[in-house]
């Protein structure tokens, strides 16, 4: 009891020199892939419209390619833009988005009937050669992030203007799952090949209710109605997403009616806006795990999974979601939470908290006098990463773990992480937009953990692989929960809590949050 405490005077008194701490320097490196930066001066807010919505990130947009990232919150954006085939329903199954009918020809066989009232933002119109692009796109080149997640499609066949035939290597139990989320909003193959993609990048369409206007980096991107989109007019003039890292700054912002609403919003936060009349708090749980991951090549100082042990053992997962997140979050050691196929709930709600066997296992690796390693974790992303990682640094100290911090904004950490240039240890908190195990669990197979984890099991890869093409449900849960059991003891990733989502809303706003974190703006209404 004695130690919990000790960690919650320790959060006070990080919380207090995030205060006063002058902010890291901004990166100036910018996404090669992402889209046009606006104007190039310095940016000036403008007072929003009366028929304007604003949105305020932690964080910017990281690339309008939407096959070169795997980040939710820009996903968030893209959704506004971009149609999928099909939608998930909310209840584990789906309905029709750009698809008004779909079958199972036979095991590796998918039939899709298109809607033919639909059109791109140049007016011209959608098809399955546009399907084809798309899906083939992903499925081609090993050089996007989204790539391991689509891989599985051999080719899309154009069976007529509004018909098409997906047909993937194996079985793909998941394929409804995957063409429902990031990397599946459809491209406009005839403006891409007039164009190209870099001048698509500047200049992007898609089918979606909203059209690109700008993007200023690090400050905002703004989005237009599309008033030809098939299924009627957008409601809102203009749609403002704001990047604002500083949480101080973000609440700020929503007080004065800055921003209509406003994610992350801190617990120590949560008194105040719940005081005032204007504003009002809404929250719910989320698919976000944070996380640590973790190089294992034998020639790294964590390739020792003793290293790795003491590294999850040193970590007080629960002082971190009781101080910090004042319970708006729960330990887990495994990345596939209620919710998901394949979920075990086994490792839910656990953790394995003990700095005395820590210290024992550094000693028996050969590291009783102290062993350095360099943590990188994000600011301003996810609710109180910086925080997170200071009090993990500490915790790591406490037991023999010298931490070399090192903390970068999003724009730089999303630029290292995508060519897996981090060193012993990084932090995120991944998302699950499939609600399947197979999104949450394949950046470990050896195929796409080469370069960042380079993680070699071989029973876990045998049990991924045969998940993955599955097409009986019960045993393919099976499968996973395994696997899931023995990445726990592996510990190429160490799971230490899903995070619940905390937005802050002007009280005219009508929002309901979503578990995968999107935001469909015309489901959000003023009154």
């Amino acid at each position: 009891m004695k130690f919990r405490m000790s960690w919650l005077v320790l959060s006070l008194l990080v919380f207090i020199f995030a205060l006063v701490a002058c902010n890291p320097d901004s990166s100036e490196i910018e996404d090669p892939d992402a889209g046009s930066s606006g104007d190039d001066g310095e940016a000036q807010q403008e007072e929003p419209d009366d028929n304007e919505l604003v949105i305020a990130n932690g964080a910017d947009m990281v690339t309008l390619d939407i096959h070169d990232h795997n980040n939710t919150s820009t996903e968030a954006i893209h959704v506004n833009m971009f149609n999928y085939l099909v939608r998930t329903d909310g209840e584990g199954g789906f309905v029709g988005d750009l698809a008004e009918d779909w079958e199972t020809v036979d095991d590796t066989t998918w039939h899709f009937t298109l809607r033919d009232d639909v059109q791109f933002h140049n007016g011209e119109d959608f098809t399955a050669e546009d399907v084809k692009y798309t899906l083939e796109r992903v499925a081609n080149d090993d050089s996007l992030l989204e790539y391991g997640n689509y891989n599985q499609i051999v080719e899309v066949n154009v069976l007529g203007d509004h018909e098409v035939e997906i047909v993937t290597e194996n079985p793909e139990p998941a394929l409804l799952n995957r063409l429902s989320r990031l990397g599946s909003g459809m491209l406009p193959s005839e403006y891409i090949d007039e164009v190209g993609f870099e001048g698509f990048l500047e200049d992007p369409i898609g089918t979606g209710p909203y059209q690109f206007d700008e993007w200023v980096r690090d400050d905002r991107v703004v989005l237009v109605p599309f008033n030809d989109y098939f299924e009627g007019e957008p409601q809102w003039d203009k749609v403002t997403f704001r990047a604002i890292p500083e949480d101080s700054t973000r609440v700020s912002e929503l007080l004065t009616d800055g921003v209509d609403i406003a994610t992350n919003i801190p617990p120590e936060d949560w008194e105040r806006i719940e005081g005032e009349e204007s504003v009002k708090l809404a929250d719910s749980p989320s698919q976000r795990v944070m996380m640590l991951i973790l190089r294992t090549a034998e020639e790294e100082v964590t390739g020792d999974p003793k290293v790795r042990e003491a590294i999850e053992l040193a970590i007080d997962s629960e002082a971190i979601v009781d101080s910090l997140y004042e319970g708006a979050a729960t330990t887990t050691r495994t990345r596939v939470t209620p919710g998901n196929t394949g979920a075990n709930e086994d490792l839910y709600g656990e953790s394995q908290y003990d700095p005395d066997r820590a210290r024992e296992l550094l000693d028996e690796a050969g590291y009783g006098d102290g062993v350095e390693i360099t943590f990188s974790s994000p600011s301003g992303r996810y609710l109180k990463d910086r925080e997170t990682a200071e009090l993990i640094q500490a915790m790591l100290g406490e037991v023999g773990i010298t931490v070399d911090l090192d903390i970068r904004e999003w724009s730089s950490y999303v630029e290292t992480y995508g060519e897996k240039g981090f060193d012993e240890m990084f932090m995120i908190a991944y998302g699950n937009s499939m609600f399947d195990a197979a999104l949450a669990l394949d950046r470990l197979t050896q195929e796409q953990n080469e370069g960042e984890t380079d993680y070699i099991n071989e029973e876990v890869e045998e049990l991924l692989l045969e998940a993955e093409s599955n097409m009986d449900p019960e045993e393919r849960i099976e499968q996973y929960q395994k696997a899931q059991e023995l990445i726990a003891e592996d510990r190429p990733q160490i799971y230490l809590y899903q995070i619940d989502s905390v937005y802050g809303l002007q009280e005219n706003v009508d929002f309901e949050p979503r578990l995968d974190e999107m935001f469909y703006v015309d489901d959000i209404s003023k009154n």
